[in-house]
């Protein structure tokens, strides 16, 4: 099979499948520079062809899985080493494979711990998704608090919308944007803690100020994302804020430990995680969790992103 490629707009090139794999992998071609084919009626940028992807997806190196764009090391306490990018205007950090507990004991059942063991690592939003951001992809603004400025994160928006959300920077950036399993959600937050109810190591709810806005610290509103500290991996705001959808239906935990778990198959609500500026402290704990209705809106919910790796 014939192929040609268009590297900026520049003349087209004739290569072969493999060739052109190498080019990719090499970085001398990006996702939206133009592929056309034998048979084809018209050009495609690299990111709309699926075989490609599937080619990269299988030959790139495992740790840390590959994100374009730029890489540093967060700041922070506790935050030696993070690996960061930033692509299509969010910065992710990487979360590797690991084992934790997840839930802690107290009244609610869904809460008894159990052993979940992640196999794949996976990158994350360093902050909730913000009101500009989604500005810039959906071209509106639902936010109750707009006033709280482009860099408060983004609310009012249900778990349907956040997928119309992921699918469209998906699409646009050629990355696997979706939103993050409550289980890889807890472990985010957690960031390698254990047995304590929040990210940080001190047990008292009253030291959760320096690290979210919540009721007793918000004044009744949302706040520019990455004014708190962050947890040990260098992620922002996973206390308060805004609660954060997740990925999974809801349902009460099943018992004994679980390998990379993705919740019941079907159900009436989504998850959501994480407290928001109007919750007491014990409702910001890593382990609480709520429901809704995946078409439901509320001006305190909100969502980060994360990022499948291409391995």
């Amino acid at each position: 099979m014939n192929y040609y490629y268009s590297k900026n707009g520049q003349s087209p090139c004739p290569t072969d499948a493999t060739s052109l794999g190498r080019l990719i992998q090499g970085g001398e071609l990006g996702v939206n520079d133009l592929l056309w084919r034998e048979g084809w009626e018209e050009w495609r940028a690299l990111a709309q062809v699926e075989e490609f992807a599937q080619f990269l997806q299988g030959s790139r190196p495992a740790t840390p899985p590959p994100l374009p764009g730029r890489t540093s090391d967060a700041s922070g306490p506790g935050a030696t080493g993070t690996q960061t990018r930033t692509f299509g205007g969010i910065e992710f950090v990487w979360c590797p494979p690991g084992t934790f507990v997840m839930g802690t004991p107290g009244d609610k059942d869904e809460e008894i711990p159990r052993q979940i063991t992640l196999t794949r690592g996976f990158w994350i939003g360093k902050y909730p998704v913000t009101q500009g951001q989604w500005l810039r992809v959906m071209g509106s603004n639902p936010s109750e608090f707009r006033s709280a400025g482009s860099d408060a994160p983004v609310e009012n928006v249900s778990w349907d919308d956040a997928q119309i959300f992921c699918s469209l920077v998906s699409r646009a950036e050629g990355i696997q944007c979706r939103l993050p399993t409550e289980a890889e959600w807890e472990y985010a937050c957690r960031a390698g803690s254990t047995g304590r109810p929040y990210c940080f190591d001190s047990p008292y709810p009253g030291d959760l100020v320096d690290y979210a806005w919540y009721s007793k610290n918000s004044g009744e509103s949302t706040h520019s994302v990455g004014q708190k500290k962050p947890n040990a991996w260098g992620l922002h705001d996973m206390h308060g804020n805004v609660w954060e959808w997740c990925a999974d239906w809801y349902d009460k935990y099943t018992k004994g430990p679980a390998t990379d778990p993705m919740g019941p198959r079907s159900g009436t609500y989504r998850v959501y995680r994480g407290g928001g500026w109007f919750n007491l402290a014990e409702i910001c704990r890593s382990a609480y969790r709520l429901r809704y209705y995946p078409d439901s809106r509320s001006f305190n919910l909100g969502f980060r992103v994360a990022v499948s790796p291409t391995t």
